[in-house]
C-alpha cells in the first residue's frame, strides 16, 4: 500500500466543474475522497448519457488505465470534490511490477466498470422506448 500511495497524488475540484472530457487525452485514473462526480457517454448521433455517478471511494477515468488514448466518457463534478489521481502509465507499470496487488486493482476496476454499463443499459432502454413511443404518436 505505502509504494501505491506514493503514486498517487491530491486533486480537488468545485461542483459544475468538468473533471475530464470524452474524446481528451487518457491521462489519469482518479478515486473519490469526498464530493460526487457524474460520468456521461455522447454518442456521435444523440445526446449525452448519464452512465454513472461516482461517490465516495470510487473510481473513474479508467481509460487511462486501460491504455486508451482518449477518455471514451465525461466526468464532471456535481458536488465539490477532493480526490487523488494517478497517471495510468504509472498505475500499469505498478501492476507489472507487483502483480499480486496488481490483480487486486484490476479487480476493483472492473467492478465499477461493469456496475456503470449496467446503468447505462437502463438508460439506453429508456431512449429507445421513448423514441419509439414518440414515432408511434
Amino acid at each position: 500500500m505505502n509504494l501505491l500511495k506514493s503514486l498517487f497524488e491530491p486533486f480537488s475540484c468545485q461542483a459544475g466543474a468538468v473533471i475530464l472530457e470524452q474524446g481528451t487525452p487518457a491521462e489519469f485514473l482518479y478515486l473519490v475522497i469526498s464530493g460526487a462526480v457524474e460520468v456521461s457517454y455522447k454518442p456521435y448521433d444523440g445526446i449525452p448519457i448519464t452512465i454513472s455517478h461516482i461517490e465516495k471511494g470510487g473510481l473513474f477515468g479508467w481509460s487511462a488505465v486501460v491504455g486508451s488514448e482518449e477518455y471514451t466518457s465525461s466526468a464532471m463534478a456535481i458536488e465539490d470534490v477532493e480526490a487523488f489521481r494517478v497517471h495510468g502509465s504509472d498505475l500499469r507499470k505498478f501492476c507489472v511490477e507487483h502483480p499480486e496487488a496488481g490483480k487486486d486493482i484490476l479487480e476493483r476496476l472492473a467492478d465499477g466498470v461493469a456496475l456503470r454499463w449496467k446503468d447505462a443499459h437502463k438508460q439506453i432502454k429508456s431512449l429507445l422506448v421513448q423514441g419509439i413511443s414518440e414515432c408511434q404518436n
